[in-house]
């Protein structure tokens, strides 16, 4: 396989919100067998012994696909963003964050959403194995289970520029003051 058919291309449903991305190889089948319709192509084109196709950039499914939407998988990263990258009992915004249990595993507490927050280390040692009103502690705010993403799978740093009409949210905002471009990676 090529490079050209491992380039990637947005899947949209039936009411043009986005679904998936997929690489082009899946994309010109899904084509080919009227599973779907080209929405935007990129200009460039894949050559097969019988026949050259415009690579597609965007395309669209002709049904509609129903997802159920997915809880957000409890990790670090998760708890770190959740929480802005900073602790939640001091405030402090520092490179070396721990994920602290509110009510302490070794008192029965669980490891859910409700139950972990982002500590810097000096907190989190500072209040132990204890509950924060035993630690004479205050949570700046209660942990809460994250709604889920159903555009997860849309990274910033993997965004082609082609695609921003169909993902209008995640165009990065321009500052006037500002000299700087916004960082959108482009996908060719």
């Amino acid at each position: 396989m090529t490079d050209v058919t491992r380039a990637p291309v947005l899947v949209l449903n039936q009411n043009y919100q986005p679904l998936n991305i997929c690489d082009t190889r899946r994309a010109v089948k899904l084509v080919g067998k009227g599973k779907a319709q080209t929405v935007l192509e990129s200009g460039k084109f894949i050559y097969t012994v019988s026949d050259i196709f415009e690579r597609p950039d965007v395309i669209r499914l002709i049904y509609m696909v129903n997802r159920p939407l997915q809880r957000r998988k409890l990790s670090r990263n998760e708890i770190f963003s959740r929480d802005s990258y900073s602790c939640q009992y001091c405030g402090a915004r520092l490179r070396d964050m721990t994920v602290d249990h509110v009510l302490p595993r070794c008192e029965g507490g669980e490891h859910v959403w409700t139950n972990v927050v982002t500590a810097c280390k000096t907190c989190n040692h500072r209040k132990a194995g204890r509950t924060p009103q035993q630690a004479g502690m205050r949570l700046r705010t209660d942990p809460i289970e994250p709604r889920p993403n159903p555009y997860s799978f849309l990274k910033i740093g993997l965004l082609n520029k082609a695609w921003l009409p169909f993902v209008p949210w995640l165009v990065p905002e321009t500052n006037p003051s500002s000299n700087l471009e916004p960082a959108v990676a482009a996908g060719d």
